[in-house]
Order: structure tokens, then sequence, then C-alpha cells
């Protein structure tokens, strides 16, 4: 059996006896909207954004940890050779986690430029489990301030948008994530939010409903915010993330008024490119950015290694 990989990075089993012929697809031509990036470019740009709190090189890789707290920072980013035989590599990867009481995960990419299609196919043929699939998109930055009101007050459509530079009570009790504690804070925070020469975190938060036409100060009471999100500036890229918003108040412009506000401040700080991650089948999210000008990039994935390759002994998962 040959196993092919679609440009979307799904793969696919064919008969070797079924193929007449064959050819390595070149990388798809530059899109028409959008910032160009390569790949590596934009890995490295998501990888600062969302900083372990412990990390280590392999050669070229970096094995990341952050005590379980996303696949993200508790996963192998490999950007380019490890420095020794694929095999011998795993094992230190898997050496590594286990010390740590965690599970080995690597974290590949495909279907751009420079992508591990090769890795992803080495890492199955081995066992190594794919349990995650999303997408890095990519736009351009002034649509996305443009997408939302300018801050107004007055009600979902101009609900004022509140920037800080930590995550406070009222910012995480709309994080639908469970047990965040210090290390995912600091996670959160990216280390210093603003230290020189590193990226700007900032968090938005639009309070909760103050019971009348608008939205108050109903955070501040103990009521999780109407919408929350969170913004990395980096260079050119602006990075999104965390934007959720009550269940009962979306399709209200609320998600479109956090990015706008994230947005402004990003261009203030010299971005003028956005990327952000999201499911491959959250739909809604893909309408939503869809609109905003953002447009797929390339597709990463998780993988886990098999329970047969975690050592025995102290601090095995």
């Amino acid at each position: 059996m040959l196993r092919i990989t679609r440009r979307d990075g799904e793969s696919v089993l064919v008969r070797e006896s079924a193929l007449v012929a064959g050819k390595v697809v070149p990388s798809a031509p530059a899109r028409r909207r959008g910032p160009a990036a390569s790949y590596e470019e934009l890995a490295r740009a998501a990888a600062r954004a969302w900083r372990p709190v412990e990390s280590e090189r392999l050669g070229d890789w970096e094995l990341r940890a952050a005590g379980g707290f996303t696949r993200r920072a508790n996963s192998v980013l490999p950007l380019g050779d490890p420095g020794m035989p694929l095999d011998e590599a795993l094992a230190a990867v898997c050496r590594w986690y286990a010390d740590r009481g965690l599970p080995a995960y690597v974290q590949t990419a495909t279907g751009a430029e420079g992508t591990q299609e090769a890795l992803g196919a080495e890492l199955e043929r081995r066992g190594w489990v794919r349990e995650v699939t999303a997408q890095l998109w990519v736009g351009a930055l002034a649509p996305v301030a443009d997408a939302g009101p300018e801050p107004s007050g007055g009600g979902p459509g101009g609900a004022d948008v509140l920037l800080s530079r930590e995550a406070d009570g009222a910012w995480l009790a709309r994080y639908r994530r469970r047990g965040v504690g210090e290390v995912a804070l600091k996670v959160l925070g990216g280390g210093s939010p603003a230290s020189p020469g590193g990226p700007s975190v900032w968090f938005a938060t639009v309070p909760a409903e103050d019971g009348g036409d608008g939205f108050g100060d109903g955070a501040a009471g103990g009521a999780a915010p109407a919408a929350i999100g969170r913004c990395v500036v980096d260079g050119r890229w602006a990075g999104f993330a965390a934007v959720e918003v009550d269940p009962a108040l979306r399709r209200r412009g609320l998600a479109s008024a956090v990015m706008a506000a994230l947005a402004r401040r990003a261009l203030d700080e010299g971005a003028s490119a956005a990327w952000l991650q999201v499911e491959a089948d959250n739909a809604a999210a893909h309408a939503l950015y869809g609109r905003m000008g953002f447009a797929a990039h390339h597709a990463y994935h998780h993988y886990r290694a098999p329970r047969s390759s975690a050592p025995t002994g102290d601090g095995a998962p």
C-alpha cells in the first residue's frame, strides 16, 4: 500500500497495483489575498506566541513542556534535522517527556512548501497516532481592524472592549479550558508580556451584560464576560487565540468586536499581518474568519507516541 498526503493534510492509502503514474505535486501558487509567508516563519511565530515553561534543543528540534497544558506547549516542534537517526531521536523524545510525566507528542505540518509530510508518514509507520488536526490561517491585519465597530458602548454592536496585559479572573471565567493553574497562566502570558524585543501579549474582555440594553460591569460582579480574546504582537505578525463568546450572545458581532479591538492595538504596535489557528471542522469559525479575509495556509497535526514506546520506570506516563 502507498500512503498519499492530500493538500489538506489528509492521508489516504492506495493499492500500489492501482497506481498508473505519480508525481510530487508542487506547492500551491501564491494566494491572491493575504500576506506571503513560509511555513517556517509562521511555525516560529506561533511557537513564540504560545511559549512552554521548559524547552530543550535536540538538533533543530525543540522539545517543549508546560505541565500538560495544551498539546502545542507539550510537543516537539521539528523544524529541521534532530542531528541523529530518526529512531534515536524519537527514543530521546520519549525519554524526555517520560521524565516529566507527560506523553510524547510531535507536531508536524502538511499542505505548504517546507512542511513535513515525510516525517508524518514515518511517524505513522512507527505506530505514532495522529490525535488532532487543525489549520493555521493568515490574512492582512487592517481588514480585521475594520471588521468590528469603533468602541462606543451602548449595546452588542458597539460594546466596549477592554484591553489588558494580564488574564484576570474575569477573563479566565470565560476561558473554556479547565484547570487553568500557574503553569497555564505562564503560557497564556507569554513570559514577560512587554519584554524588550519579545512578543507583546494583549487580552480583550467584553464585560457581561448589566441587565439593561448593553454591556456593563457584570464581570466585576462575578459573571463571566460576554466575550474574550487574546492577541500576541510579534514583529509584523499579530496572532489571535482564545476568541470565545457567551453561547447566549453569539451572532451579535462580539467576536468581531474583540478581534477588531485587538487588531487596532496590533496595528498601533507596527504589525501588518495576522494569523490564527482553527480546528479543521469548525465551520462557524471558518465562515467568520473568511469574512475577515483569512485563508488557510497549512494544516498541522499532533502525533502521540505508541504506548509501547514509553520508557518504564520513574516518570513514565
